[in-house]
């Protein structure tokens, strides 16, 4: 097989990723103590960045009550993060199956799939150790999942990939650094962010090599794509059951946070990231920008 530059620009890439990954790698298992209990009365998340913050409903709650809900919320993105993860995995391994296995890259698709396997466990354990239910995504999301190995490919999949981590990234970044935050979140955050940073540098240069190739029909299929899958990424991250704990309506409480500014501004801050890259790779455009208005991630323009 004739290897090109392009070819030996992503070799090189994927040799510094597999160096990075055999260098700096956590095992959930053994370097997070998770028979330590929790610690009493610190919250699971900030505030400001809970999807009722701001609204009527939250004025309702008790500070209790609002401990409550930041813990199954947690819950709801950390389960939803399980299945976002699961669906990159099936992705990877999509291109694993039609490549050539003794190149890095395909080498490197393997590191990381092992390393979501990983987050994937520790995602669950987190919940379970927080005492909260494995929310996941609602039904429908969880069907049309299903779709996705089958329609995804070339740069809408790597950037939904992208939307996914670096919209959990940006919100872990901010908790980790807090010390109010729960010890044991703020420890599962610092795992993921710094391990995914290695997955981030991989998918965007994908997405940009991807780019390239693509003629005009395959440009507007693939900005439909990704539109449609972060839509269904940043509505499903709160599961509207999470609400019940805390002795809210469900349907109310999830009206509520779909009109509620401040939620929307902590989707647009946590994806203005990942929203400037691919709006400068091309996929932020016609026929997707109504899907991407309806996700919060893109304002007025």
């Amino acid at each position: 097989m004739t290897r090109t530059l392009d070819d030996h620009g992503r070799e090189k890439t994927a040799d510094r990723l597999l160096k990075s990954s055999a260098n700096k790698f956590y095992d959930p298992d053994v370097d997070i103590d998770w028979s330590a209990p929790l610690a009493e009365g610190k919250p699971f998340q900030l505030e400001r960045r809970s999807s009722l913050y701001g609204t009527h409903l939250w004025d309702r709650l008790t500070e209790e009550q609002r401990l409550e809900l930041g813990k199954h919320e947690l819950a709801s993105i950390a389960s939803n993060g399980i299945f976002f993860e699961v669906l990159l995995m099936q992705l990877l391994l999509k291109e694993v199956y039609n490549s050539d296995p003794t190149t890095r890259h395909v080498q490197y698709a393997l590191a990381e799939i092992a390393d979501e396997c990983r987050h994937s466990t520790m995602f669950a354990r987190s919940v379970e150790a927080v005492g909260a239910p494995a929310y996941g995504p609602v039904k429908i999301v969880h069907r049309l999942g299903k779709l996705l190995p089958f329609i995804g490919y070339g740069p809408a999949l790597y950037g939904s990939i992208l939307v996914a981590e670096e919209i959990l990234d940006r919100i872990q970044r901010e908790s980790m650094a807090d010390e109010d935050i729960q010890p044991l979140v703020r420890m599962v955050n610092r795992i993921h962010v710094l391990e995914e940073a290695r997955h981030v540098t991989f998918a965007r240069e994908e997405v940009t090599r991807g780019m390239a190739k693509l003629n005009k029909a395959e440009l507007f299929y693939q900005r439909w794509l990704i539109a449609v899958v972060s839509f269904a990424i940043t509505r499903s991250l709160i599961n509207p059951r999470v609400y019940k704990a805390v002795g809210l309506n469900p349907r109310e409480a999830w009206e509520a946070a779909m009109n509620n500014p401040h939620w929307h501004e902590t989707l647009r801050w946590s994806g203005e990231r990942i929203m400037a890259f691919l709006d400068d790779a091309g996929l932020v455009g016609q026929p997707g920008t109504y899907w991407w208005r309806k996700s919060f991630l893109l304002g007025a323009r």
